[in-house]
């Protein structure tokens, strides 16, 4: 009868914590705390279940070349605008006017940015959604358009082409980037859920790499990586990092969720491709080709590189 009691117990613990429909990330779960890690959000929300699904892990020589993928045409990007950062509970979110748009880039529409939100991990340490090979970086930057006849997202939703995202991943630098200042200071207001507060004057180009630098992307049909998982997001995944020091990216570790609880790991695990095939645009094959054929070439002359 003694070691029936723990069993019990065990069983009641378990129907406590999994019985609950909001959701959660895997760093949020305890027994205290009633959530739906992301490995049960499909029992909420069915969509999550899918099979095209987002994040994935991007297998760099399994993704095949299209020459459709052209660089993108970044329209009133280098607008400034007085946004609003926002602690909505799961990330750090900016609402931006709905004049900044993107074309080209393959896409089948002109797409109006609409927001932008953040995943990063534990002070500084791996954090983005989607991987590369394998590789997690610190932190992701998700840039949310959607087609620039809709007015708001949810109607965007429902066309399975109605939302692009571009994402960019941060790499930890020995230098400051100043370009983030009004990001990194506002976060101090904004530690707990709901708070939020004015943005300094900030542009979209600011906190992306530059135009030269987002010739070279990886693409996708998938979802989006939050409940309830829509399947409408044409997804595009930039190669160039953004750079942050460890202090910027460690600054994003203070903020918390809503049940106080630091603000960590808010990514979602990769999902299965089922299938799918991620494209790639020219640039970085064949700048890895040229740079490769230097090499050889150097190497088969014996010259020496210049220090």
């Amino acid at each position: 009868m003694q070691q029936l009691i723990p069993l019990v117990l065990l069983a009641s613990c378990w129907t406590v914590c999994t019985g609950s429909g909001d959701w959660c990330y895997q760093s949020q779960f305890t027994c205290d705390h009633q959530c739906n890690t992301p490995d049960k959000w499909d029992h909420v929300f069915s969509d999550c279940k899918g099979k095209h699904q987002s994040p994935i892990n991007i297998v760099t020589r399994k993704t095949l070349k299209d020459e459709r993928l052209t660089p993108f045409q970044f329209n009133n990007y280098q607008q400034i605008f007085r946004g609003t950062i926002k602690n909505n509970g799961h990330s750090a979110q900016v609402g931006v006017p709905h004049v900044s748009t993107i074309t080209g880039g393959g896409l089948p529409s002109t797409y109006k940015a609409v927001q932008f939100h953040l995943h990063w991990g534990s002070k500084g340490g791996p954090g983005s959604e989607h991987t590369i090979d394998g590789e997690r970086y610190p932190m992701e930057l998700h840039i949310v358009h959607m087609k620039q006849h809709y007015t708001d997202l949810k109607t965007a939703l429902a066309d399975t082409e109605g939302v692009a995202v571009l994402g960019f991943f941060y790499e930890r630098s020995n230098s400051e980037n100043r370009k983030y200042d009004a990001i990194i200071k506002s976060l101090k207001s904004i530690k707990a859920t709901n708070g939020s507060t004015s943005l300094l004057p900030i542009s979209l180009a600011q906190l992306i790499p530059s135009q030269q630098n987002l010739t070279s992307y990886y693409r996708y049909k998938g979802s989006l990586t939050t409940p309830g998982c829509s399947q409408s997001v044409i997804w595009t995944v930039f190669e160039s990092p953004i750079p942050l020091n460890e202090d910027q990216l460690e600054e994003f570790s203070e903020l918390k969720f809503h049940d106080g609880k630091p603000m960590v790991e808010n990514f979602r695990p990769v999902q299965p491709l089922n299938g799918r095939q991620v494209y790639r645009s020219g640039s970085a094959v064949i700048l890895a080709s040229s740079a490769l054929l230097v090499a050889t070439l150097t190497a088969a002359l014996g010259l020496s590189q210049p220090n």
